[in-house]
Formats: structure tokens, sequence, C-alpha cells
């Protein structure tokens, strides 16, 4: 699912995404699909050859409303505006999310793995993003080698905003209820899960 499209960044590794708008896209995403924590992928649209670049994988970890009607001492209408009679003054209202690259996918012998970390590329702007697939989310989460790995939980910390103790917790929860990882691996993410957990609120008791 397309989300939006890069429209800049705050710096190597944190892109601000400005989300499809129902005037522009019939098929514009709702609110419900770029949530707080929702994996994206930076990638551009197949070719006529069937050539593709992917860019990123990256994580909403904040988002912002821009409308700039907001506090206009200026003269104000008795309705709603008209988008026939000012298309303008409709599409400026936005919503942006801040994204968090934490690696990008990669492909050996033919299976999809991931590359953790930051990216070494510069996405370029108007790149589209997408909404991942919770298996894209499962191959993401697998080495080279088929095993488990969750290399970018310090980056995310660091690089995750205001609210990164909350992300990285919520992630953690989400990959073990979706029950992606059994055994040794599922038993590790409840470790770093509970962990995790434990330092937030000794944190807060402070």
């Amino acid at each position: 699912m397309r989300l939006g499209k890069v429209v800049k960044s705050n710096s190597h590794c944190d892109y601000i995404v400005q989300v499809d708008d129902s005037m522009d896209f019939a098929q514009a995403p709702l609110p419900d699909d770029y949530g707080f924590g929702t994996f994206v992928k930076l990638e551009d649209e197949p070719r006529s050859g069937g050539s593709q670049r992917h860019w990123a994988v990256g994580i909403v970890y904040n988002s912002q409303l821009f409308n700039p009607l907001f506090l206009n001492t200026g003269i104000r209408l008795t309705s709603e505006p008209d988008p026939l009679f000012t298309p303008d003054q409709v599409q400026e209202v936005r919503t942006l999310l801040w994204t968090v690259l934490v690696g990008e996918l990669d492909t050996y012998n033919g299976k999809p793995y991931g590359v953790q970390g930051i990216p070494r590329v510069v996405v370029p702007v108007n790149t589209p993003v997408q909404k991942m697939t919770w298996e894209e989310i499962y191959h993401f989460h697998l080495n080279k080698m088929g095993r488990s790995q969750f290399c970018y939980y310090s980056h995310l910390l660091h690089c995750g905003g205001t609210f990164s103790a909350q992300l990285t917790h919520q992630v953690l929860e989400e990959l073990i209820e979706t029950k992606l990882f059994q055994g040794a691996e599922e038993r590790a993410l409840i470790v770093l899960c509970k962990e995790l957990s434990w330092k937030n609120t000794m944190g807060a008791m402070k």
C-alpha cells in the first residue's frame, strides 16, 4: 500500500514523508494505515522494464498535521471551503510523517533478508513510500543465513525521537504478538521487551 512520498530529510537516517491526499489520489491511505510504529519501505515504482530500486526500510516515529488556516487572522468563511472554488486552500492541509531508517531489504539465493543499520545511500526526494506487509517485516528481521536479528535496537533508541523507548517497546511487542518467531528467537524478543519495560519504569521513578 502506497502511503506517500519523501519530501525532506532531517538527517541521513531521519526522513519526512508527505501522506497522499484524497484530493490527489483515489486510493489515499487512511489514518489507521500510517500509525505510530508502522514499518515502511522507500522504493521506486516498478518500471516498464521490470526494474525497481529499493532504498531503505523505516519506522514511523512521529507525525505532524500541517494546517495553514490555524491562527489565521484574516476573513473567515461561514462554512467549510468548497474544493471547486478554493482548491489551493484545501490542498495545503497536509499530514507529515517522521520516519527513522533502520536498514534495507536484500536477497540471497533468491530469498529476501534484512540488512539492518543505517543505510549508506541518500534517498532522493519524491521517492514513493509504502506500508510493509507482515511477510516483508518478517524477512527484514532475518539475516543472510535465515536467522532472526534485531540489530537496530540501539539505533532506534537513539534516533527514534522523543518517544524512542515507547516506539522500541511497541515494535518488540508487535513482533512477539504476531508469532512470526518461535522457540529461542521468541524468548529472546520477550527478554528484550521485559528489559526495556523495566528500564522505562525505573526511568520514570527517578
